[in-house]
């Protein structure tokens, strides 16, 4: 009886064992599959600061903020950025370890994206909701509210703020003179090369784009350089093939990573 009641005692206890093995893995593999979840939430994600602190940003100016490949980058509102970041749960960190562009800017903008760097080095967690992200610091107060980055181009209007002569130079366009593109509905480029109006067919795939050959009326406009901006401005134009939308900023890049154009956009509908 002793024995059979030894026997009949051992398998639960055996039993027991091998749920309690099982079990060990499940907390660690859960935590895991969470942090992964939420880095998944913010990779590939594109923003715009809408507050820092407790401010809007300096009129004119859009500081941005991008997740890809494990790291952060766009605009302070003077240069451009980049980091490592780690993503765990809803924990973030910034690594220190970043590169910027050198620019200067007026004191203002300076200041601002000296208060902007500073917030993403401090941030110690995110929280996601109502269509906004919020960087945190250490002790939950926000450091950085932000929107999504709008991604509808069809429709937007954009001023070259700068395009490449072909002679591997960004240049702005000449005093005095304006040159537009439009994104139309129906694959199509519009706008105006300084003188005259042109369109071209255009073919976008996220951020990838294939810019057809430009055809413009025939005016002769009067002006040192007009002309010779405007050809250079429309033979810019099929060698671009990608873009990065920062904010109201517009890059057009060629395949060596060259800028093609650099565009900033036209407020209103």
């Amino acid at each position: 009886m002793t024995m059979q009641a030894n026997a009949q005692r051992r398998p639960p206890a055996l039993v027991a064992g091998v749920w309690a093995l099982a079990l060990l893995p499940a907390a660690p593999l859960t935590a895991a599959l969470a942090s992964t979840a939420s880095a998944a939430r913010l990779e590939n994600t594109a923003w715009v600061v809408e507050r820092l602190g407790d401010r809007p940003p300096v009129g004119g100016t859009s500081l941005t903020l991008r997740f890809e490949n494990g790291r952060v980058a766009g605009s302070d509102g003077c240069n451009r950025y980049g980091a490592p970041v780690s993503v765990r749960g809803t924990t973030l960190q910034v690594s220190p370890r970043g590169m910027s562009t050198k620019m200067a800017c007026p004191p203002a903008v300076m200041q601002q994206a000296e208060a902007f760097q500073t917030a993403l080095r401090n941030s110690r967690g995110f929280r996601l909701g109502g269509e906004r992200l919020r960087l945190l610091a250490a002790d939950g107060r926000p450091l950085l509210v932000l929107v999504p980055q709008a991604q509808q181009l069809v429709g937007s209007s954009w001023r070259v703020a700068g395009f490449n002569n072909g002679r591997q130079a960004l240049v702005s366009p000449i005093l005095g003179t304006s040159l537009s593109v439009r994104l139309l509905k129906g694959n199509q480029l519009a706008g105006s090369a300084g003188c005259n109006r042109f369109t071209a067919p255009v073919r976008l795939e996220g951020t990838r784009l294939r810019i057809g050959t430009p055809v413009a009326t025939r005016r002769r406009c009067p002006g040192a350089g007009v002309m010779e901006q405007e050809q250079q401005f429309l033979a810019a134009l099929p060698t671009a093939v990608s873009l990065r939308l920062e904010g109201d900023s517009l890059e057009l890049r060629r395949a060596d990573g060259a800028i093609a154009l650099s565009l900033r956009r036209v407020p209103g509908p």
